[in-house]
């Protein structure tokens, strides 16, 4: 079983951070291993991107929402987070994520 550290998350802005590096807010704390923090980041790059993609096609007049590809793409990739964070994260963690109804039933 690989080693697990504490690691401290912020979503919106995409920060994982170690214990010795939090000197303001984060949203939840999780244990994970390397290769767990190695998938996290990849998703919030993701995330970025296709907030990127989705801010592009707000742009775009008379778009029909149900050719909403970006913006289905950005909702899945935080799920997807959230799914994450949820499985790595200490019983508060848990909490609160269920308590926010992002999980899929």
């Amino acid at each position: 079983m690989p080693d697990k550290k504490t690691y401290y998350i912020t979503v919106g802005s995409g920060e994982i951070l170690e214990p010795a590096a939090v000197t303001g807010n984060f949203e939840f704390e999780i244990e994970a291993s390397q290769e767990d923090i190695d998938k996290l980041q990849e998703l919030f790059e993701d995330k970025e991107d296709e907030e990127q993609d989705t801010a592009i096609a707000g742009l775009t007049p008379y778009r029909q929402l149900s050719d909403d590809e970006e913006n289905d793409a950005y909702d899945w990739t935080l799920t997807e987070i959230y799914m994450l964070l949820h499985r790595l994260g200490t019983p508060e963690t848990r909490r609160q994520i269920e308590a926010m109804r992002v999980l899929p039933t």
